[in-house]
């Protein structure tokens, strides 16, 4: 398998967020979706509360499933990403995560619900395609479950809060904390 690079995936991962973002500004032009369904700030204390309780918790379950989880069990992309600089870790956390979030909370979870009117069916199933399209971890499947639980939280606050931004941001912490604390040995893979 071709290794990552952080900062070309940065790159790749920003142009996709663009397009998204055309494709939000579509869906709202033709009525499809709001602005308020994308980036409602109608309960902020909500949204305050499901960010930092969905961000913290995230990031607690990766550690913990990192530290049960035999480092055999772990995917190789993972274990390279803590090699980078800092800034460089940022970047491609923050770029993979807005691109994530545009397309599987703003775009596909939004059209699933309008679709099948479900809030449900479209957090399942967009947390469904959030996995599939993880094809790394595919040899690894303990690691599906690395993405399945966020998937369904992320899919959750979305719906909670109607904010793109508090899965945005959940979905960064968890990512840049677990690089991070191995970056920094403060968790270990398990042997």
């Amino acid at each position: 398998m071709k290794e990552v690079k952080p900062k070309e995936a940065a790159i790749v991962f920003s142009s996709f967020s663009f397009i998204c973002v055309a494709v939000l500004f579509a869906l709202t032009v033709y009525d499809v979706v709001t602005l308020q369904d994308l980036l409602s700030f109608a309960d902020l204390s909500t949204i305050v509360w499901s960010t930092l309780t969905s961000s913290l918790g995230l990031l607690l379950f990766g550690v913990i499933l990192t530290l049960i989880t035999p480092a055999n069990n772990i995917d190789d992309t993972n274990k390279s990403y803590q090699n980078h600089s800092v800034p460089v870790i940022l970047a491609f956390m923050l770029a993979g995560a807005l691109f994530e979030e545009l397309l599987f909370r703003g775009i596909v979870q939004n059209l699933l619900y309008v679709y099948t009117g479900n809030q449900w069916a479209s957090i399942l199933i967009t947390a469904l395609l959030f996995v599939a399209i993880h094809v790394q971890y595919y040899k690894k499947p303990l690691m599906l479950i690395n993405i399945a639980v966020p998937g369904l939280v992320f899919g959750w606050v979305y719906a909670l809060t109607g904010n793109l931004l508090v899965p945005f941001v959940a979905h960064f912490v968890m990512n840049a904390g677990i690089t991070l604390l191995f970056k920094y040995n403060v968790i270990r893979l398990k042997k």
